[in-house]
């Protein structure tokens, strides 16, 4: 049966080991995101077509192959990397790259009278992007950032097949030491979730502020207040069209 020794040895520090993992993983992959994002976004074509090769390449690739190729081919190169570091180099540079297409997109998405303006203002392209573009299109990327970050946690398993003692680790662990199946894997599906909620709960207290940043009001779909509020708009909107026959 599973013990509380065997949960605070193991599991304790796995639960840390994954966090450490997202965390690092997010932070290279948020830096690639922007990176590539904004150069495909570049007025030079060479720019445009090397971040685009990046982006191709690491998208069609699999992070469990990359894992693998970075721990177990690399040292033939020269380069030795821990466990860690190999898992952290391998999700980040392939979530780096699905990150930089919401990057561009959203880029993409701001009003071209917006950046007009900055051209009209004779800022340089640095400026409009910091000052114009950036700020407009964060709120959007916000939303698609926080599900890249729940799957990103969930590929975080992906590193304990090559030993770093993460939860999932942990909990195959514990599997082979009392063959308990059910229990450990509920365990492992109930604490990825309650990781995967506090994302969440943090990346809409992010979107609230950058929307409030830029002047947007917080939408709410699906509560009372928005039902009542579409259904005073169609009673005004119907006492509108009576009065006017």
């Amino acid at each position: 049966m599973m013990s509380s020794e065997f949960f605070t040895t193991w599991f304790l520090p796995g639960i840390w080991v994954t966090i450490q993992v997202t965390v690092y993983a997010a932070a290279l992959g948020a830096a690639i995101a922007f990176g590539i994002g904004l150069a495909r976004t570049s007025q030079l074509w060479i720019v445009r077509f090397l971040a685009g090769v990046y982006f191709e390449i690491f998208r069609g690739m699999s992070a469990l192959v990359l894992m693998f190729w970075m721990f177990f081919a690399l040292p033939f190169f020269g380069w030795q990397l821990v466990p860690m570091w190999a898992g952290v180099s391998a999700l980040g540079l392939t979530y780096g790259a699905y990150g930089s297409e919401i990057v561009r997109g959203s880029l993409a998405a701001v009003a071209p009278a917006q950046k007009e303006a900055g051209i009209a203002l004779n800022f340089t392209r640095w400026q409009r992007l910091r000052l114009i573009e950036l700020p407009q299109a964060w709120p959007e990327m916000v939303p698609p950032f926080n599900n890249l970050l729940i799957e990103l946690l969930k590929g975080t398993a992906l590193v304990s097949v090559i030993t770093v003692a993460d939860m999932t680790f942990a909990g195959n662990l514990l599997r082979l030491g009392t063959n308990e199946t059910t229990p450990v894997f509920t365990l492992l599906l109930v604490l990825y979730f309650v990781l995967a909620f506090l994302i969440t709960r943090g990346m809409r207290l992010v979107e609230r502020r950058a929307k409030a940043g830029v002047g947007q009001r917080p939408q709410k779909t699906g509560g009372i207040t928005s039902r009542l509020s579409s259904r005073g708009e169609s009673l005004q909107a119907g006492s509108q069209s009576a009065g006017g026959m």
